[in-house]
């Protein structure tokens, strides 16, 4: 039998499903079907040219009045996400691209003509990488570029992958399987160990004390959250702690003066004089280790990180610095792909091409990263933020191009963590290229947007929106990390909420002293550990072609899965954006307007996952602002009205039917953002003639801990001790305090009897 492929070429046209995505295909655009499990659904898509040359851009066809979503490198190091309907919108350095489509002649649930997702990811091969852009007349574009001149090609068959399918979160899921099956230069998320830390709250030294961290601010630091109750047990020591030269000012060029920090080079392993401790016997022991420490033995941390840059600090490595000859370090002048070039310009790179980077020579860079890090491990260090990645791009010439380049330096770097940090210690950082993301077997740690930037008004919605859509993409290959943030500060509940809902780390970077504990504790509970939902929060579905940051009409909703219950973050993120034009991100509505919309319970993609076989698809929703709880239909939605920075939580919690007249759900702890992530576990417990009913749920954390009830219940108790409950007949709310248990990530047993 022959199987029609869901993925061709007919008379000039790329076809989807039935449905023409691209018009006027050229003759050099060869399309090659995908084979073998996970690839069936998707097709490669590469191309001819007449003659060789390390930097081609070849035109698709042609894209017209079709939704898409498309996150590109709006600066070197950084992704940002583009809604657009026309090839014209693509920008340069389109990494990834999801375009929707509608066949009428099928329907969907609703009978609505049926939606398509097809999803386009621009791959490596060999020594190329490919990218996508648009141009005037609407084409899509692949650029394939080298980054050296002598490293040419006139062909190749798998520049661009695409998958397509009826659900987007499959799509992405299946493609990128699909693909890592197809290059084996890289591993899915789902296959990578997540490190430790991830649940357990933390604190970063960086927008505490910028470079000027010391070793008495850490312990400070670490002190003054400790006391307040929310004791941090990860601690990332940011740039500041290395030995580094600096560049005399009158040696640098006028027009990188306030850049030149950037120029500064690495001159030894080990840290600086503001960490260094002098023995009794005016020994030198190693000041570092010392402040491991006492950060682990006096203020209960678990795990220390620290920050180093992927060639070793921003200007790279001092070549022939005393100790580190054996590196043969040389200069290299960067040279960024002209993509990169025509978005936005940086003055990191600004300082680099004048001054030259010290780059260790690919052939020695693990010996630079095994001692590194094995001095680093001796001084009780757990981990490192590996940061200023896309760096190693730029510095392909006469090593084999940019692919070959980074590959070198992130195979050296994944090989020495694996040998020194046994907990899979890396945040990968600075490194949303698709040359490092197709080359992570180990790595499962992506920070997922550019910074929290406190003093930037114009940062804090698009953060929140960025991450997000970054998530989409970056979600399949890393746990993305949606950066620290200072919870003394006008945004703060907003992005406290927004890091509930995104699976991800939760690290704020408060200076000592300058705390909100109030809002601190709905995220972390007093053993320092953090409610972590299950997934990479990504954005639903009817968000996904919208542009939440930028079309005044629309709220970002992000969801994700706990053990038991979904939840959808609602987010008010208009008013600003990068701005093609200006080149950077910038205010473009001073002040946006009040927005509604609705959530519904099926916002959770995977809702069904959590909740039991049978199901009817009836919910409780527990609004965490307003305190209701609500039950909802199947189908059903909830509206929201928020101003902008303003978010609402909605935890979705499958209502189970126990008998005939009695139905019941957990909601969770209800003064915690993220109230669901408490509930690990619900069991029922039928009994035979007409006797009660037990439910048996295992429950993490202390306080108000919340359910829902159709009846109230006869009895409830909390470790084997019967407990008072108070129970409210008109929303069917039943609460209960929990203590606070002895142990650390303690699971209270709670038996309700209904």
């Amino acid at each position: 039998m022959t199987v029609t492929p869901k993925i061709s070429i007919n008379d000039g046209n790329l076809v989807v499903h039935g449905r023409t995505i691209l018009t006027g295909v050229p003759d050099n655009i060869v399309l090659t079907p995908g084979s073998g499990v996970g690839l069936v659904a998707g097709a490669f898509i590469g191309a001819t040219a007449s003659h060789s040359k390390s930097l081609h851009v070849f035109p698709v066809g042609v894209l017209e009045d079709l939704r898409f979503m498309c996150c590109f490198r709006f600066k070197l190091w950084w992704m940002t996400q583009r809604m657009g309907t026309s090839g014209r919108d693509i920008p340069l350095e389109t990494q990834f691209m999801l375009v929707e489509s509608k066949v009428n002649t099928e329907t969907g649930e609703q009978g609505d003509p049926l939606t398509i997702y097809t999803v386009f990811l621009p791959l490596l091969e060999g020594p190329f990488r490919a990218v996508l852009q648009g141009n005037d007349k609407n084409e899509l574009e692949i650029c394939l570029e080298s980054g050296d001149s002598a490293v040419e090609t006139n062909q190749g068959l798998y520049f661009v992958y695409m998958h397509a399918g009826t659900n987007p979160f499959e799509v992405i899921n299946q493609a990128v399987k699909g693909v890592e099956k197809h290059m084996q230069t890289f591993l899915h998320r789902e296959k990578k160990k997540l490190p430790s830390f991830l649940d357990w709250f933390g604190w970063c030294t960086w927008d505490a004390f910028y470079t000027d961290v010391t070793a008495e601010g850490v312990d400070e630091g670490l002190r003054s959250l400790s006391e307040g109750g929310t004791p941090p047990r990860f601690l990332i020591i940011d740039d500041g702690w290395q030995q580094i030269e600096n560049k005399a000012k009158e040696e640098s060029a006028s027009i990188v003066q306030e850049g030149a920090q950037f120029a500064s080079r690495l001159t030894g392993i080990k840290e600086n004089s503001k960490f260094q401790k002098n023995g009794q016997n005016s020994e030198q022991v190693s000041g570092l280790k010392h402040v491991v420490d006492e950060a682990k033995q006096h203020r209960k941390v678990k795990f220390v990180y620290v920050w180093h840059a992927l060639a070793g600090y921003w200007g790279g490595v001092k070549p022939a610095a005393a100790g580190m000859e054996h590196y043969d370090t040389a200069l290299a002048y960067p040279v960024q792909s002209p993509g990169v070039l025509g978005n936005q310009p940086d003055i990191v790179m600004d300082s680099l091409s004048v001054h030259g980077l010290g780059l260790v020579h690919p052939k020695k860079v693990f010996n630079f990263y095994n001692e590194l890090h094995a001095y680093l491990a001796s001084c009780g260090v757990d981990g490192v933020k590996v940061d200023v990645q896309n760096i190693i791009e730029t510095l392909g010439a006469g090593h084999g191009g940019r692919v070959s380049l980074t590959r070198s330096y992130n195979q050296a770097l994944e090989a020495s963590i694996g040998r020194n940090f046994p907990d899979n210690g890396c945040i990968s950082c600075m490194c949303h290229n698709t040359d490092g993301i197709y080359s992570a077997k180990q790595t499962a740690i992506v920070r997922a947007s550019d910074d929290f930037y406190p003093r930037d008004p114009a940062s804090h919605t698009i953060h929140i929106s960025s991450v997000a859509y970054n998530t989409f993409f970056l979600g399949e290959f890393m746990q993305p990390d949606w950066d620290m943030f200072h919870s003394l500060h006008p945004a703060a509940e907003y992005h406290g909420a927004a890091r509930a809902v995104g699976g991800c780390a939760i690290y704020v970077s408060d200076k000592p002293g300058n705390h909100n504990f109030e809002l601190l504790k709905k995220l972390v509970l007093p053993d320092g550990s953090v409610l972590r939902a299950q997934l990479p929060g990504r954005p639903t579905r009817d968000c996904l072609f919208v542009d939440p940051a930028r079309d005044g009409i629309s709220l970002l909703k992000i969801w994700n899965l706990n053990k038991c219950t979904g939840v959808v973050g609602v987010f008010n993120c208009q008013g600003a954006g990068w701005c093609k034009v200006v080149k950077k991100t910038r205010i473009h509505d001073e002040s946006p307007g009040t927005l509604t919309g609705s959530v519904r319970a099926t916002d959770a993609d995977l809702i069904s996952q959590v909740a039991s076989p049978n199901w009817n698809g009836e919910t409780i929703v527990y609004c965490y602002r307003s305190g209701e709880v609500i039950r909802l239909p199947k189908g059903a939605s909830v509206p929201v009205t928020l101003k902008v920075l303003e978010y609402e939580l909605f935890h979705f919690c499958p209502l189970k039917e126990i008998a005939s007249n009695i139905s019941f759900a957990p909601i969770g702890l209800l003064n915690m953002f993220n109230s669901g992530g408490a509930v690990e576990q619900f069991d029922i417990h039928m009994a035979s003639d007409k006797k009660p009913a037990t439910i048996a749920l295992k429950v993490r954390g202390c306080g108000r801990f919340g359910a829902y009830s159709s009846q109230r219940p006869l009895k409830c108790t909390v470790g084997s001790i019967e407990t008072e409950f108070v129970y409210d007949a008109a929303t069917g709310l039943m609460t209960v305090n929990l203590p606070i248990p002895e142990e650390d990530m303690y699971r209270w047993p709670v038996e309700i009897q209904v």
